[in-house]
């Protein structure tokens, strides 16, 4: 591996940004993601592992109408996922899967009574596929050594199964009971040191016909990301993130709730390289705007582990 270029070893690693999907989310927080370098490319048979610890703790905002004040959390979130580059049709892809395992406490006033709860269990697993349409084809480790990136285009799903611990006589469970989808277009472009991302997307859900008894449908989330990705040397890298997402207003039996979101969120990743086939990443983020559902701080690391591809 030591004699891949400045920008291959960049790539490599930042391949890991798409591993761990849901290592800093809360349950059920579809929309809130930042995934810098989601869209950089490896050669093909590179194979990644990691192991992720993610804690977030803040305000729970739910539809006003419900009898629930004053209501915060604190959530920890560990996640086992891997990462495989492959070739599709020709261009560079990738596949990556994670299931994650959550635990926490939550506490507020529900109809005036002070109320406090606890859960641990599965969360719902995620599997990502993202191919690169423009500016990457698939390359073996000969091929990727010479390879620099200009401008990429990629697309990618996200496909969340509704495994996870769910019981559906409580109000707030981990597992969601219920399939998402997220398509998404993504748009990267290095220039010098610095790699800028743009993604745009959409959460679609299916419906949940045991909540409480009752059938919960949600409307699809509008997501936008953006990405300014430094290297400061190869596999060594910080980015600064920020999203926006609108949308997701609820009906349980036909009867809309007033919880429509229009969110964003700001934080930084930092990747730090520990040899030459493990590195750690740290991420932070925090609410910048919020209606409902994303006042929370959030911190996450992740330890990676990569071998394959002749490296």
């Amino acid at each position: 591996m030591k004699h891949l270029s400045f920008a291959s070893g960049r790539l490599i690693i930042a391949a890991c940004g798409v591993l761990l999907l849901a290592c800093s989310h809360t349950p059920r927080a579809e929309g809130q993601e930042l995934e810098p370098l989601a869209y950089s490319v490896s050669p093909v048979g590179v194979n990644i592992v990691g192991f992720g610890y993610g804690r977030s703790a803040g305000d729970l905002s739910f539809d006003p109408t419900l009898p629930i004040e004053d209501a915060e959390a604190t959530i920890n979130t560990t996640s086992l996922g891997y990462f495989r580059s492959i070739d599709f049709l020709g261009r560079s892809a990738n596949v990556a899967v994670a299931i994650p395992y959550v635990w926490g406490s939550a506490q507020g006033r529900l109809a005036g009574d002070f109320q406090a709860i606890t859960r641990s269990g599965l969360l719902d697993p995620r599997l990502r596929f993202a191919v690169n349409l423009i500016g990457a084809p698939a390359m073996n480790l000969k091929e990727f050594v010479g390879y620099r990136q200009k401008t990429n285009l990629g697309v990618s799903v996200v496909v969340v199964a509704p495994t996870g611990q769910y019981d559906p006589n409580k109000l707030i469970n981990i597992g969601s009971n219920r399939w998402a989808f997220k398509p998404e277009l993504g748009l990267s472009r290095a220039v010098g040191r610095w790699t800028l991302d743009l993604y745009g997307g959409a959460w679609l859900f299916t419906a949940n016909a045991n909540f409480q008894g009752q059938t919960r449908r949600q409307n699809p989330i509008g997501t936008a990301q953006f990405h300014a990705s430094y290297t400061l040397r190869p596999r060594f890298w910080i980015s600064f993130n920020a999203n926006f997402f609108t949308g997701g207003r609820t009906t349980v039996d036909g009867v809309p709730r007033l919880d429509f979101q229009r969110n964003s969120r700001a934080g930084t990743t930092v990747s730090i390289p520990l040899n030459r086939r493990q590195s750690v990443k740290v991420a932070f983020s925090t609410g910048a705007f919020t209606t409902i559902g994303a006042n929370f701080d959030s911190v996450a690391v992740t330890y990676q582990y990569l071998w394959g591809a002749g490296l």
